[in-house]
Formats: C-alpha cells, sequence, structure tokens
C-alpha cells in the first residue's frame, strides 16, 4: 500500500491545517477541548491518508477479450444507451460509482491503442445522476483493442472537483496501467459492444485492476 502522489498537495495542506489548529488550541482551550481538537485533526488526517491510498494489485494473466474494472466501487447502471460522443450508436453502458471510502485511482480495462483522449468541462450534479454522464465535468478515452474498440468516462462528482488523466492520444497501454486519478468522490462509465458478456450485476462491488467487468465478442 502506497500513498497516491496526487493526494500530495492536499496532504500538506491538511497537515500544516492540524498543525496550526492543534498549536492554537494549546494555547486557547481547556484540556478536555484540547483532547477534542487533536482527535478531530488525527481524524481528518486518517481520512486524507485512506483516500489517497494506492494498493499494490498485480496484474495477472488478462485475454485479449477480457474487459477489467478501471477502478473501484459499486455497479450502479447496466443498461442499453444511445452513445452519441464518438461511436454514435447503441452500446451497453456499465457505470460504477466511487464513494469517498474507496481507492479513487483508475487503471486501463483492456490493452490496444488509445484513439481518443479528451476533457470535458462541465457540471457537478451528484454522481449517480443519470445526466452526470453528458454533462458533468468528464474525460473520455477510446481505446481500440484487438476484439475491439471500448469508451470510458472518468466523472466528477457534487464533490469531486478535480480529475487527473495520464493518457494520450496513440499511446499503447496495458490492461491495468494507470489512467488517472478522480478527487473526493466520482463515476466511471464504460461502452461495450453489444454483443459482449457483461460479468458484473447492478449492486456488485467491484475491484479495479482485478475484477472481470466483460468479455468482448470473439
Amino acid at each position: 500500500m502506497t500513498f497516491h502522489r496526487e493526494g500530495i498537495p492536499t496532504l500538506l495542506v491538511v497537515l500544516i491545517f492540524d498543525a496550526g489548529l492543534v498549536w492554537l488550541a494549546t494555547l486557547f482551550f481547556p484540556m478536555w477541548l484540547l483532547v477534542f481538537v487533536c482527535l478531530a485533526a488525527l481524524i481528518l488526517l486518517g481520512l486524507i491518508l485512506n483516500f489517497f491510498r494506492m494498493p499494490h494489485r498485480p496484474v495477472g494473466e488478462v485475454s485479449d477479450r477480457q474487459v477489467v474494472c478501471p477502478s473501484d466501487g459499486k455497479v450502479v447502471v447496466i443498461e442499453e444507451v444511445e452513445e452519441t460522443e464518438w461511436f454514435k450508436d447503441r452500446r451497453i453502458q456499465v457505470s460504477i460509482f466511487m464513494s469517498p471510502l474507496n481507492v479513487h485511482a483508475q487503471w486501463v480495462p483492456i490493452a490496444g491503442k488509445v484513439l481518443l483522449s479528451r476533457y470535458h468541462p462541465g457540471k457537478f450534479l451528484v454522481a449517480w445522476h443519470p445526466k452526470s454522464s453528458t454533462e458533468n465535468e468528464r474525460t473520455t478515452h477510446v481505446i481500440d483493442g484487438k476484439h475491439g474498440v471500448i469508451m470510458f468516462r472518468q466523472i466528477a462528482g457534487a464533490v469531486a472537483r478535480r480529475i487527473c488523466w495520464y493518457l494520450k492520444e496513440g499511446d499503447q497501454v496495458g490492461p491495468g496501467q494507470e489512467i488517472g486519478f478522480i478527487k473526493f468522490g466520482s463515476r466511471v462509465d464504460v461502452f461495450l459492444p453489444l454483443d459482449s458478456t457483461v460479468q458484473v450485476k447492478l449492486g456488485d462491488v467491484v475491484v479495479g485492476r482485478e475484477t472481470p467487468l466483460a468479455q468482448l465478442p470473439d
């Protein structure tokens, strides 16, 4: 388990804030209130360390047809939709919601070439809102794999206010390679060919880099 690099600025701010708060408390607060302030400072620090944790998850053998979950979280959508940004046809959409307690890194779901990696400014609707996929701040990534092309989005939520991503168009990527990080509550949408075999169910709790999401058609 390591600490994600995207969390270092936030961690420094929290450490400075906690230190200043405890210092002021020692000067002006009675002992019982000082203990309360110290406890609150420790809880805040623990939440930040937990949010930006980066677990070590080795990637095993993954077939060319296997789509691996790109993020931790809970499956909140599995449905056929009209995708209008890249494919402009019908696709299976699988959405994974991340609570503030989940790991918020994202990983490449299939091996292939990055055809598109684009940022879209937008709103900050709650991440489970149906319109968050097309109206919220988000990124869109398209990967051309051996058995098909898939698209996925990093979507900011009501609390998340920054999306980080590391893919570039033309990159060759492998399953489990880190995509980026979304700060403080968010969602990932994956768009699959209609003849894909989805391997998760609504309500499933999934693990990024490990849980099989779907099989692409042969």
